[in-house]
């Protein structure tokens, strides 16, 4: 596996802030001013839509600018710059025909939250964080992508120093697509490598 590290890199209980909004949205559902509901389906639209835009930019661009793909390659953190989103301590590895990754935190759950925004429920189970290392095949076919043999599976394990983001392959069929339009084909899946970039044709 790649990327190892120690237990002293993680941050294992949940933070004060944590626990503060964890308390507030309690006390919000209690009083009738929201509802559980209504808390998921914004957490999941920041998990999905919202917060993985800045990391589907970042990749966009990467597969439009040569120049820029291989600062992003050679230094993520610095090169997210580049885009205004600082404060990204990430490292960037690229899936290609025969070289599929998958990033995991196996400790707990750290995650470049300035990229993807929150990181999903499935992410942070002790399931995916033990079989991800372990069985990373079976994994990804869980998710419905299945990998010819041929391809090498590369597993990455991020810490609060440093968190790894796959730059996915670029879908054939997109060669006219503004980098914009590039942009929109991106998930947050394929950018933690449980998912490949769905061609336009079958993205609709």
């Amino acid at each position: 596996m790649s990327g190892d590290h120690g237990n002293g890199s993680h941050r294992h209980d949940e933070s004060s802030a944590s626990l503060r909004a964890r308390a507030l949205e309690s006390l919000l559902i209690e009083k009738g001013l929201t509802s559980s509901d209504i808390v998921d389906t914004v957490i999941s639209a920041y998990e999905q839509d919202v917060g993985p835009r800045n990391g589907a930019k970042v990749v966009a661009r990467a597969w439009v600018d040569p120049a820029f793909k291989a600062r992003l390659l050679a230094d993520g953190s610095k090169a997210v710059e580049e885009l205004g989103f600082g404060g990204a301590l990430i490292a960037v590895v690229e899936n290609t025909p025969t070289v599929h990754n998958l990033v995991v935190c196996t400790l707990c759950s750290c995650y470049p939250s300035a990229l993807l925004g929150l990181p999903p429920t499935w992410y942070k189970s002790f399931a995916y964080r033990s079989r991800a290392v372990i069985e990373p095949r079976a994994v990804l076919r869980e998710f419905g992508l299945e990998l010819d043999e041929s391809v090498e599976v590369r597993v990455w394990d991020s810490s609060s120093e440093l968190r790894y983001l796959v730059l996915p392959e670029r879908p054939a069929g997109t060669e006219r697509l503004s980098e914009d339009e590039l942009a929109e084909l991106v998930t947050r899946d394929t950018m933690i490598g449980v998912a490949k970039v769905q061609s336009p044709v079958l993205a609709r």
